[in-house]
C-alpha cells in the first residue's frame, strides 16, 4: 500500500535560506532527529525558524510530512555549500529517536517502508541510501548507530524494496549515463602529488596542496563557494583535512583526513 505524504512546504519567500538550489537528487540520506517531537512539529519548526538547516521529510510513528520540494536542495548533511549530501540527496528524518521506545520503533518501521517507496518511484536500488555520517562524519542517525543496526536497517529497506517489485541496485543504464556525464566534466588533468599530507605545524602548503584541493573540488568534496577562489588556497589546514576525511568516508578508506597513497589512488580512479 502506498504511503500517503502530507505536505507542509516552506514558503517560496524562504527558499534562499532553506533550499536555494535546484536539485536532481541522486541519493537518500537517513537521519535521526535526536528529539522527541512528532513529524508535524519537526516540519513546522524547520520551515518556521531562521536557521538554514533543512530537510525534505520527517517520519514519525503515524505519518510522513514533507517540508521541502524534491526539486530543491536541503542543508542537512554538513558537507558544505556544494557537497553532494547537501546538493544531491533527499533528507529523511526519523522522529522520537532521543528516547527511543515504541514510538521510535514504529517511526523507524514506517521510515523503512517510505524510503523503499522513494527508491521504487525513482528506479533506484539500495546503493542510493546513505546515513548522515557518510557525508561529514557526524554520528547520525545516532540511535541506529549506537545500537549497531545500520546494516540491519539497510537490509530491511532492501527487503521492502524487493516486495514492492523494485530493483536491488540502480539501473546500469542510468549509472553509465551519469559516469559519461561526470567524466565529460572532469577533463582537467590533476597532477596529484605522492607522499603524505596532513595538518601539522607549520602548515604544509604549496602547489601540491592546491592540486589536492582542486581534485577534491572536482568531486564536490571541497565546497567553499563563498570564499575567494572557492577556498582553494594551497594550505593543508583543517578545512582540507575535513574534505579528505569526507572523501575517505564515502569511498571505504580509513577516515583520518590524511592524504596518502590510498587516497591518491582513489582520487585518480574517479578523476579519469
Amino acid at each position: 500500500m502506498t504511503i500517503a505524504v502530507k505536505k507542509n512546504l516552506v514558503s517560496e519567500a524562504k527558499y534562499t535560506l532553506k533550499c536555494p538550489n535546484a536539485m536532481t537528487a541522486q541519493y537518500i540520506t537517513i537521519h535521526n532527529t535526536a528529539n522527541n517531537a512528532s513529524a508535524a512539529n519537526e516540519i513546522s519548526y524547520m520551515i518556521g525558524n531562521t536557521s538554514s538547516t533543512s530537510f525534505h521529510f520527517a517520519v514519525d510513528d503515524k505519518e510522513v510530512i514533507q517540508g521541502l520540494p524534491l526539486n530543491r536542495n536541503a542543508w542537512h548533511t554538513g558537507d558544505g555549500t556544494n557537497g553532494p549530501g547537501n546538493r544531491k540527496s533527499i533528507g529523511v528524518e526519523i522522529c522520537y529517536s532521543k528516547s527511543g521506545g515504541a514510538k521510535y520503533k514504529a517511526a523507524e518501521k514506517l521510515a523503512i517502508k517510505f524510503v523503499a517507496q522513494l527508491l521504487k518511484e525513482r528506479g533506484w536500488g539500495i546503493d542510493r541510501v546513505r546515513k548522515h555520517q557518510d557525508w561529514n562524519g557526524k554520528y547520525c542517525p545516532h540511535r541506529i548507530l549506537s545500537e549497531g543496526r545500520w546494516n540491519e536497517v539497510k537490509a530491511a529497506i532492501e527487503a521492502e524494496l524487493k516486495s514492492l517489485g523494485g530493483k536491488t541496485s540502480s539501473s546500469k543504464t542510468n549509472t553509465a549515463k551519469k559516469t559519461t556525464t561526470s567524466s565529460s566534466k572532469k577533463k582537467t588533468s590533476y597532477a596529484l602529488p605522492s607522499g603524505i599530507y596532513k595538518v601539522k605545524s607549520p602548515m604544509m602548503k604549496g602547489a601540491s596542496v592546491t592540486q589536492i584541493q582542486k581534485a577534491l573540488a572536482a568531486l564536490y568534496f571541497y565546497p567553499d563557494k563563498g570564499a575567494k577562489n572557492n577556498g582553494i588556497d594551497g594550505v593543508y589546514g583543517p578545512k582540507t583535512a575535513n574534505a579528505v576525511k569526507r572523501f575517505q568516508l564515502m569511498h571505504g578508506l580509513s577516515a583520518d583526513g590524511i592524504y596518502g597513497p590510498k587516497t591518491k589512488a582513489k582520487l585518480e580512479v574517479l578523476l579519469k
